[in-house]
């Protein structure tokens, strides 16, 4: 099983990172890909993956950075000639924004366009992708794939229900957080994995700013929490990712972020500061997410 770390940023526009998308390849060549936010296709073939041949896409929940590369993904199998329609799983909600996207929403004129050449016209479930929405329990359970949801601690569950999900395939067992504060169900659904991919927003000097600033929400994982959940569930490596741009030196982010994080204390060195304050508790195998990262299980 390989895993590729698409995206590794948060919700700001950053010109390293893009935002969260993970691709799981399995040893029988099936790709799957766990969120879709922006630059998904383009480091998918960056990874040498044809977008095409993802087969199956699962949501953790509809924020923006997580979902809106969709229109241009699906568009982009169509026209490298995917082959049937794409399977999307997502929580409620998920058919609502995928029925405004194509054939009679916001690219219908697109689509009518290049469904005028019968190259197109061979394929247009392409476009057409099937939708399942989930709840807590078994969303895939195939005999090649099981992917089981649990309820995280993000937005309002009225806004959009936001999950983690357990995959166990090839005798392997990858989770991925999605977005969360610290919370009950994060622990059984981590519990023995081999891989425990976990979102870790921001560093302690981050969140005490935004503590004391009172700027914003904190809804996430901080790096002590991530060091000893890990721990406590037994998994044999982290990744932690969603990288909140402490990391950035662009000065775009910074002059856009300046009321959002003490932008003085960015740089690369914050990536140290993960490491360090995961490592007071965890001291297992641990890498700190980059776009295009791989992980072979």
């Amino acid at each position: 099983m390989r895993i590729v770390m698409l995206g590794t940023g948060a919700a700001l526009p950053d010109p390293v990172r893009c935002h969260t998308a993970i691709l799981i390849t399995l040893d029988s060549g099936r790709h799957l890909m766990l969120d879709c936010g922006h630059g998904a296709t383009r480091q998918l073939m960056r990874a040498d993956v044809n977008p095409a041949e993802v087969g199956d896409l699962f949501f953790t929940h509809l924020h923006h950075d997580h979902v809106c590369e969709l229109p241009f993904f699906v568009i982009s199998g169509w026209i490298l000639n995917r082959v049937g329609a794409l399977n999307i799983y997502g929580p409620d909600g998920t058919k609502k924004m995928v029925s405004h996207l194509f054939e009679n929403g916001a690219f219908d004129a697109d689509i009518r366009a290049r469904g005028a050449y019968p190259a197109r016209q061979a394929n247009m479930e392409a476009i057409r992708p099937k939708v399942t929405e989930y709840g807590e329990g078994v969303v895939l359970n195939d005999g090649e794939v099981r992917v089981t949801a649990a309820l995280m601690d993000h937005i309002p569950a009225e806004i959009s229900p936001c999950y983690g999900f357990r995959i166990e395939a090839e005798g392997k067992v990858v989770v991925f957080s999605g977005d969360t504060a610290p919370c009950d169900n994060i622990l059984p659904l981590s519990r023995g994995a081999d891989l425990l991919i976990h979102e870790c927003t921001f560093t302690e000097a981050f969140i005490e700013h935004r503590r004391q600033s009172k700027v914003g929400t904190f809804s996430h994982t901080s790096p002590q929490d991530l060091g000893r959940l890990a721990v406590e569930a037994g998994v044999k490596q982290v990744v932690a990712t969603h990288i909140g741009h402490v990391d950035s030196l662009c000065p775009v982010l910074k002059r856009a972020a300046g009321k959002h994080l003490p932008v003085d204390l960015m740089g690369p060195h914050q990536i140290d500061a993960f490491v360090s304050e995961i490592r007071s508790v965890y001291r297992g195998p641990l890498q700190i997410a980059h776009d295009l990262m791989r992980i072979d299980l």
